[in-house]
């Protein structure tokens, strides 16, 4: 007898997907964990965005986050199991920047070795996101939108590995101080962009950072950052923009590039604790579609 398909989509917080979507989407969303100042918390779970970079600048010592282990990870999977789910489809932080996408398949045969029975298979789908924030966040919203819409698991998993080879990251970080702490930007870097007004417009893609050019003057940021996006996204594609710490700097962009490209943000999220920890809460940018890069870039080629 055939079971009827029964699917999960999941993510972790790094997604930066607000609660309430997360919640009107059936989006399960598992908390990386937090340390600031030699105390534990969860992100989303123990504070909101804003609360968190209120609590970066205060720290006495750097925040760092850690990695979704096996452990909690495998028992995710044996609780789903226990909820019916013939499907898992779990897009992580890009693996390249945490071992959360390892862990994802070291609990996975742990699942399928000691939990799963023969005749009732839960078939796990791990997608490597290649990026961080909103750059996969977006991507799982509109993949639960499908599902709710009748969409199975071949569509879902074929729009988002397109979009995860075609989409990139690109950003502003407001102030240097966590990017030269965190190594993100060289330490010489950082010291001369203090010292001349200059900032980094950084760009995310696969796994790597890139600095694609250095901005002077606080003014020419936005319309850095608007020239960016209409040169290098496929026109007519959705983009997505980010802000951390200022909403004021997120609506400025959003207007500027809806004016730029002739058609708004499918929406403007704020920044969560992952990526403050790296890039500052003081940074903003957006997300674009670009060509499609293919299989993920191996350390060989």
């Amino acid at each position: 007898m055939m079971l009827k398909q029964k699917i999960k989509l999941m993510t972790d917080t790094c997604s930066d997907i607000p609660s309430d979507l997360a919640q009107k989407y059936d989006i399960l969303m598992l908390c990386f964990p937090v340390t600031v100042d030699g105390v534990s918390y969860r992100e989303v779970q123990d504070f909101t965005k804003e609360e968190f970079y209120d609590m970066l600048a205060k720290a006495q010592e750097f925040p760092t986050t850690a990695q979704l282990t096996p452990f909690e990870l495998h028992e995710t999977y044996v609780s789903l199991y226990q909820q019916g789910y013939t499907d898992v489809i779990f897009v992580t932080i890009a693996s390249g920047g945490s071992a959360t996408y390892r862990n994802a398949f070291l609990a996975k045969q742990q699942f399928e070795d000691e939990d799963m029975e023969a005749d009732r298979p839960m078939h796990i789908h791990i997608v490597d996101s290649r990026n961080y924030t909103a750059t996969y966040g977006y991507a799982v919203v509109e993949a639960a939108k499908k599902l709710q819409r009748g969409a199975g698991v071949p569509e879902l998993l074929d729009y988002l590995e397109d979009w995860m080879a075609s989409a990139s990251l690109y950003f502003v970080p407001m102030s240097l101080k966590i990017l030269k702490r965190s190594g993100r930007v060289s330490a010489a870097a950082a010291f001369a962009g203090e010292l001349l007004g200059l900032r980094p417009l950084v760009q995310m893609t696969d796994c790597k950072s890139y600095i694609v050019e250095k901005v002077r003057g606080e003014q020419n940021i936005v319309p850095h950052l608007g020239a960016l996006a209409k040169e290098r996204m496929i026109p007519h594609t959705p983009y997505m923009v980010l802000y951390g710490g200022e909403r004021e700097y997120g609506e400025t962009l959003s207007a500027y590039m809806t004016k730029l490209i002739g058609y708004p943000p499918e929406d403007m999220w704020a920044i969560g604790a992952t990526i403050s920890c790296n890039a500052g809460s003081h940074a903003y940018g957006f997300v674009i579609k670009q060509e499609n890069r293919g299989a993920m870039p191996t350390e060989e080629q």
